[in-house]
């Protein structure tokens, strides 16, 4: 019944606006203007560009990130002294909660939340020590998941909201030269998630999608790239590697209501190096 009426009510205000001949420009519609934004591992490299990018679109931004200082120092430097910035690790449930209930607190509710915050070790499939593997996906798996979790009921409970997690192509393809097959089953993982909560809660008001950008130029990334990045380069029909501002326009697109019939997607964004 509550699905049912919530569709009645968006149905009736779509034609309600199509009566009066209300227009909203596409533009509009890109942004985020009075928007409240939550981004996990928003403290450096794809993160804080993501940020950076909901708060041109006018999004109020909350950086979330496992290193708290770093989260601090990047949040005040998009709001000054307003700011929020939080430690938080994404693989605990109790401060995955306490992130989402003290966004809430402070803003009234959470409209938009990125779920980015991930790490990469790589390693021979049977070779690689347990925990290894426990770790990557705990964080890129597990972390998602929790945050999903988390930030909905918050949306669900306000009837709307956008989530944007962020995979990888390693999620569709298997990278080379990297053996990491820790990564690969995680990010994996992180687009069935995004689809599976697309599916359950698009009729409640809250659309989940990802993105999977390909490989990026981060502070993370530096070292495997001074040993592949030539090998990725020439794998990718555009000739270079990403960088982080590359992926600004899928986010502001899925996050806003340019992106309103939009559920489940997973939207690549790697210069075409999982087509060949």
């Amino acid at each position: 019944m509550v699905r049912r009426s919530w569709w009645r009510s968006a149905w009736a205000n779509c034609c309600a606006d199509h009566r009066k001949g209300v227009a909203v420009s596409i533009l509009e519609r890109f942004r985020l203007d009075g928007k409240v934004a939550l981004v996990t591992g928003g403290g450096r490299g794809i993160g804080r560009s993501l940020s950076q990018a909901l708060h041109e679109a006018g999004a109020i931004t909350v950086i979330a990130d496992i290193d708290a200082a770093a989260a601090v120092a990047a949040a005040r430097e998009l709001g000054g002294e307003e700011g929020l910035g939080l430690g938080v690790d994404v693989t605990d449930s109790q401060a995955v909660a306490g992130m989402v209930e003290t966004v809430v607190q402070r803003y009234g509710r959470i409209d938009i939340a990125v779920n980015n915050a991930g790490i990469a070790r790589r390693g021979d499939a049977e070779s690689m020590p347990e925990q290894v593997w426990d770790s990557v996906v705990a964080v890129n798996l597990k972390g998602v998941f929790l945050c999903c979790q988390a930030e909905g009921r918050a949306m669900l409970e306000a009837g709307s909201g956008a989530i944007v997690n962020v995979a990888s192509i390693s999620a569709r393809i298997v990278n080379r030269p990297q053996n990491q097959v820790n990564y690969n089953a995680a990010k994996a993982g992180v687009v069935q998630v995004t689809r599976s909560c697309a599916a359950e809660w698009a009729g409640r008001g809250v659309r989940v999608n990802c993105i999977s950008p390909g490989h990026t130029v981060t502070p993370m990334t530096a070292p495997a790239i001074d040993d592949m990045g030539d090998t990725w380069r020439e794998n990718t029909p555009m000739g270079r590697l990403a960088d982080p501002t590359d992926l600004q326009g899928a986010l502001v697109f899925l996050a806003s209501d340019a992106a309103s019939y939009v559920i489940g997607h997973d939207l690549v964004v790697d210069g075409g190096y999982s087509i060949w």
